[in-house]
């Protein structure tokens, strides 16, 4: 939890993300080098812009401690245009 945390903030305060949400206490369930694993996880949501996928991505990618970490970019289709012009707002240097 506090690496996520950790990567978090820091993501924040680069401009990346405007907002970070951590969900702990997550149990994965996976397969990994053929062997089922267990895992106890939190769970990182990043609120950014669609242009700063990538970038985000690359931040996590170098704060996890994974080889290979469950990233996903998921489009947004809608939302209160408030808060979709905060996100930009914060992530605009």
């Amino acid at each position: 939890m506090l690496d996520a945390e950790a990567a978090g903030r820091a993501i924040v305060a680069d401009g990346l993300a405007a907002a970070v949400n951590i969900l702990p206490g997550a149990v994965s369930l996976y397969r990994w080098q053929g062997e089922i694993e267990r895992a106890e996880e939190a769970v990182m949501f990043l609120k950014t812009r669609a242009d700063l996928a990538e970038p985000v991505a690359q931040a996590v990618r170098a704060r996890h401690p994974y080889e290979t970490p469950a990233i996903l970019i998921l489009p947004v289709d809608g939302g209160d245009p408030a808060y979709l012009d905060w996100i930009d707002a914060a992530t605009d240097e």
